[in-house]
């Protein structure tokens, strides 16, 4: 594991510190938790992102709804 330094507002961390010691767990395991949801939101943005501009440079085809039902026997 890498050690890293951070500096935080002193709101956030006064936060971090109540919520650390009213659940018995440390500052780290909230702040590991955090920067982990926050990473896969970025990454998830990340791809859709590029995904678009893939759509609409055409060099990726999208499949309608009722295309994907059908093909699933999901039609209604």
């Amino acid at each position: 594991m890498s050690a890293v330094s951070l500096r935080l507002p002193d709101d956030v961390s006064s936060r971090l510190q109540h919520l650390a010691e009213a659940t018995g767990r440390s500052k780290t395991f909230y702040m590991i938790e955090a920067i982990r949801d926050h990473l896969d939101d970025l990454e998830d943005l990340y791809l859709a992102e590029r995904e678009l501009e893939d759509i609409r440079a055409g060099r990726s085809q999208t499949t309608s709804l009722e295309e994907v039902m059908k093909q699933y026997g999901l039609e209604g």
